[in-house]
């Protein structure tokens, strides 16, 4: 069981349901072995108490074998959960409930669980370390259910390191309703740096490819000059483009470039996972 998580009866309920609330909420579970609707219920706290990693502790009491604490409670009926805060109880629900209903009761008194990945993301960002802020960052959003408010900061650091198309992508799915004056404002930002990423260099690249377009050197120039700028994904298009039509291409220089790439972008990126994959399918 997590630590998070406990078992309560009469040695340690003082402890537990009223010393431990005043350190941060405590969730009382009443439930019994007989009541169907507490098998339902009691996973799906676990899983909450896991997710929020100690930010409230459950605290799990068998009705049937710990009859005094649950009448001390007041408890009529099962299921019944309460939360627990400075010695009293302040909120909570007899029956069961589906798990936005449970997480929409537990949000008013508990911070969210992804607080402080966006905490690590803006001191990155504030160092201007836009790079260090996109793990974090995403994870963040994925947590939360890609909310709006995680949404821009992530689409800002996109931007900030020029990984465009994943930023207009993100900035693509954002409701209509919250399409505000910073949403505007990131909109210029992505057209800006996309205007500033065409180097003349890539754009003399780019025409003479279209002249000659299968052309597998000038193809592996332009990915070098796409990953200098920043623009991982065009770069990773050409060189996956390339080892698809000659895998040794360079005596291993594309494969390396490609293998390079994917490594600077760090463990767990979607982008770099989503190369590997193309990678492994072509090698294996």
């Amino acid at each position: 069981m997590s630590e998070h998580i406990v078992n309560i009866d009469e040695t340690n309920a003082a402890a537990l349901l009223i010393d431990e609330s005043h350190q941060r909420p405590v969730v009382v579970d009443f439930w019994a072995d007989w009541c169907e609707p507490c098998k339902v219920l009691m996973p799906l706290l676990e899983k909450i108490a896991t997710e929020y990693a100690g930010a409230f502790l459950l605290a799990k009491v068998n009705a049937d074998e710990q009859g005094m604490i649950a009448q001390q409670f007041g408890v009529r009926s099962l299921p019944t959960v309460m939360v627990i805060k400075d010695g009293q109880p302040v909120d909570g629900f007899a029956g069961a409930q589906s798990e936005q209903e449970v997480r929409a009761m537990l949000g008013k008194y508990l911070p969210n669980p992804w607080d402080g990945l966006l905490q690590m993301a803006r001191e990155a960002m504030d160092e201007g370390d836009y790079a260090r802020a996109l793990t974090p960052l995403r994870q963040a959003w994925e947590d939360s259910g890609q909310i709006y408010e995680i949404t821009i900061p992530y689409a800002q650091a996109l931007i900030e390191c020029m990984r465009l198309d994943e930023a207009e992508s993100l900035l693509d799915g954002v409701r209509m309703v919250d399409q505000d004056a910073v949403y505007e404002q990131l909109r210029a930002q992505l057209q800006i740096k996309r205007e500033a990423a065409k180097s003349p260099e890539i754009e003399a690249l780019e025409k003479q490819l279209a002249e000659d377009p299968d052309n597998l050197d000038l193809m592996h120039q332009l990915a070098i000059q796409f990953t200098n700028a920043g623009q991982f994904k065009d770069a990773m298009e050409y060189l996956i483009t390339i080892l698809r039509k000659d895998l040794d291409h360079g005596e291993g220089a594309t494969k390396k470039a490609l293998l390079d790439t994917i490594a600077s972008l760090g463990k767990g990126d979607p982008l770099a996972a989503e190369y590997q994959r193309k990678l492994y399918s072509l090698l294996y």
